[in-house]
């Protein structure tokens, strides 16, 4: 008799195996014959009562994809006015679908928390995955909320640490849950939405102190949805694992790799080494070797390990904590290069012209042991004269043949002009208690550059072999400016003094010579700014659509596969396609490498969003005891409720209110990007220099409100601003004449009748 597979057998089938779901791709599967496809059956029907399995015609389908017809909460409209709900009958591993609410004109008004059954239609727009069309409405589904508690003697109130949400929400004393006044807590709304008066919200968990040390992250970890706890199988998967020998790889041990990194790396996931190349038709030349950690070999498509990689996407990286894609068993030990030990590796090896081009490459499974773990000022410093201890006996064997191969590098990157922009990065430094000591901004040292050229090369090398191998894989795609956005940026420019050339197909180097236009002058922190605005976002696809940024036609990620799952896939990629061992990408990873690249390239905008929520909060905490003081900066957003204003000393982003402007009426225009006032004409525009007072900083939602002083050292006009005088007051009293007039003759024609 065959063998009957259980339940969770099945389901792991359908997870991994969403194309061959059918009674009889699963029988077949199982090697399941005969009068035993009874009892297939009967676990099928048990699995669909379950409401683990839904049967479509004649397949039984997992619950990754929304049902046509759909259960929705709705959400409360963005300030662009759309209309999102969250999918209640979503089961999936990964991170939550998009759906957006397209309502006819015939359909009731729909209000935040209400509850609907929708028709949906499966799209692959830039920020939603479903469009959704009311059926009816069913009903409502509590709200929830992160906010602060402040106790009071009826209960208390809680005090959203979302910017968007203003409303404030009263808590019963029988629903306090024993939360202490300014404690950070979730709660949902308790009965149903008041038609008057704040909303009433019980409280479901206590998170602690909101202003405690390294409390900040767990705020945007928390209100991202970022999963940060493994699952028991993950971590006793993780904690099983050995470390990898010698059998089936190339011996790399002898080569003197090191791994270079910042100062704080919680991880290192990539080595290199570079030499003079002794072949005599390569005069000049360079031998450069780039080494990945191995995690294919730790975690196998299906396992315990894969799926909560895979439901990640990526590690999310804060000033006080990283959340990893792996276990800390493997991202921090296994398979981390330290120093010293024998570690597997996927390496390259690049043979490179005296001019930096790439002649040849192959890669290998290897076993590598690291000389050194470096960190990027101690490299760069070695290089100045300033060794140390741990460089100085590695200068000659490995800093300065890294370095001449980079110089020939950056000849070859000159020829290709990848975009060059100039926009620093920003740095918060914490105390061990957690505290914003200072934000700086980060150095760009060759070393940096250095390691970023190598790892380009190597990305290029994994796409190149892929595809000549016809392997299926995951490309970094970066297309090119959309039409609409490359004028603005041109009109922009025009406006500054400088020109982008038209009439041509778009490339980098055009861009960059606009740069080089502005550079060290007033407006090149405008056109660097405007240039990143009119790019794309990146993403992952398993269609090639080219690098426009890097100037590059065929690009995979294949360097960080300890923090990037899409790097994991090339890796299998690699294994299967060089037939390195059964770790490799299996048939089902393949048919499903669409939803694969879609939901991590979703996931890495969520990361990206947190991390930048984060830094926030960090800014907003580290000025507020600076409220009340004057800084510089420039205009680097425009809404029609404000002003965006990027600070010069911290790189933080504040608002200035219109309500803060003055009491004439400022216009909106959205193409120009910018704010007029109707009275005294005042124009703010994006670029701007400007002097602002810092009027108010909220760590726990990371706003900061500034107050405009000057606009390019000119005090703004008076006639807007405060004065009961003058055309607006004069206007505000023809105003209020008038309705005292309008007034007047109602009641007079009232009493006519």
């Amino acid at each position: 008799m065959t063998r009957i597979p259980s339940k969770q057998e099945v389901l792991d089938w359908i997870s991994a195996n969403p194309t061959l779901s059918s009674k009889r791709d699963i029988a077949k599967a199982f090697g399941i014959k005969g009068s035993d496809r009874i009892d297939l059956k009967r676990i099928l029907k048990e699995l669909e009562a379950e409401g683990h399995l839904e049967k479509r015609r004649k397949t039984y389908r997992d619950p990754d994809r929304l049902p046509p017809v759909s259960l929705l909460q709705i959400k409360a409209p963005n300030t662009d006015g759309d209309l999102f709900a969250r999918p209640l009958e979503w089961h999936g591993e990964g991170i939550e679908p998009i759906v957006l609410v397209l309502p006819r004109a015939s359909d009731p008004a729909l209000g935040e928390g209400d509850r609907i059954l929708a028709r949906l239609t499966l799209v692959q727009e830039e920020d939603h995955n479903y469009e959704a069309r009311l059926i009816r409405r069913i009903g409502t589904n509590p709200k929830r909320v992160l906010g602060v508690f402040r106790k009071s003697s009826e209960g208390g109130r809680i005090v959203p640490i979302d910017k968007a949400s203003s409303t404030e929400w009263t808590v019963a004393e029988a629903a306090t849950l024993g939360a202490k006044d300014g404690e950070l807590v979730e709660a949902e709304q308790a009965g149903p939405k008041a038609r008057m008066g704040l909303p009433k919200a019980k409280i479901v968990e206590r998170l602690g102190n909101p202003s405690a040390p390294k409390a900040v992250s767990l705020i945007a970890i928390h209100q991202h949805g970022i999963p940060d706890a493994f699952p028991d199988a993950a971590i006793e998967a993780a904690d099983k694992a050995k470390p990898v020998g010698l059998s089936g790889r190339e011996d790399l041990r002898d080569m003197p790799l090191v791994t270079i990194d910042p100062s704080d790396a919680r991880d290192h996931d990539d080595a290199c080494y570079a030499q003079a190349d002794d072949d005599p038709n390569n005069p000049g030349g360079h031998i450069v070797w780039v080494a990945i950690a191995d995690v294919a070999a730790y975690v196998t498509p299906g396992s315990a390990l894969d799926r909560e990689a895979r439901k990640r996407g990526n590690s999310s990286y804060f000033p006080d904590r990283v959340v990893p894609m792996l276990p800390d068993r493997l991202s921090g030990d296994l398979c981390s290069l330290h120093e010293g030990v024998p570690r597997p590796c996927v390496a390259v090896r690049m043979q490179l012209d005296a001019q930096g081009q790439k002649i040849s490459h192959r890669f290998v499974r290897g076993l590598m042991h690291s000389v050194a773990s470096l960190h990027y000022g101690e490299v760069q410093d070695a290089m100045d004269g300033s060794s140390n201890d741990r460089t100085e006996p590695l200068m000659d064997s490995v800093i300065r043949p890294l370095y001449a191969a980079y110089e020939a590098l950056k000849s070859a990157r000159e020829k290709r002009q990848p975009l060059e922009l100039d926009l620093p990065e920003r740095k918060i430094v914490l105390s061990d208690e957690g505290q914003v000591q200072s934000v700086n901004f980060r150095d760009r040292l060759d070393a940096h550059r250095l390691i970023e050229e190598f790892m380009i090369l190597a990305n290029v090398c994994a796409a190149e072999t892929l595809i000549a191998k016809r392997s299926p894989l995951l490309f970094r795609v970066h297309e090119e400016p959309a039409p609409e956005k490359l004028e603005a940026l041109r009109e922009t420019a025009q406006s500054a003094g400088f020109n982008l050339a038209k009439g041509q197909v778009l490339q980098t180097r055009h861009l960059n010579a606009l740069l080089n236009q502005a550079a060290g002058t007033d407006e090149a922190e405008l056109i660097n700014m405007s240039t990143l605005r009119s790019m794309t976002q990146a993403y992952y696809s398993p269609e090639n659509f080219g690098h426009f940024g890097l100037a590059l036609q065929r690009y995979a990620h294949f360097t960080s596969p300890i923090r990037r799952y899409a790097d994991l896939i090339v890796h299998r990629a690699l294994i299967s396609s060089h037939g390195w061992g059964k770790d490799g990408l299996d048939p089902a990873e393949i048919d499903r490498l669409e939803d694969t690249a879609t939901h991590i390239s979703d996931t890495e905008r969520r990361s990206m969003m947190a991390e930048r929520d984060t830094t926030d909060r960090y800014l907003a905490a580290y000025l507020s005891e600076r409220v009340g003081n004057e800084f510089t900066g420039r205009i680097s957003g425009i809404a029609r409720f404000g002003a965006f204003v990027k600070l010069d000393e911290t790189g933080a982003d504040g608002l200035v209110p219109v309500r803060s402007l003055g009491r004439e009426f400022f216009h909106f225009d959205r193409e120009a990007g910018t704010l007029m006032g109707s009275e005294t004409g005042l124009t703010i525009g994006i670029g701007q220099r400007v002097t602002v007072r810092l009027a108010q900083a909220t760590p726990v939602t990371g706003g900061l409100e500034l107050e405009l002083l000057s606009i390019e050292d000119q005090a703004l006009p008076r006639g807007g601003r405060t004065s009961p005088a003058g055309r607006s007051g004069g206007r505000r009293k023809a105003v209020k004449a008038k309705r005292k007039k309008d007034k007047i003759a109602r009641k007079v024609q009232h009493k006519r009748r």
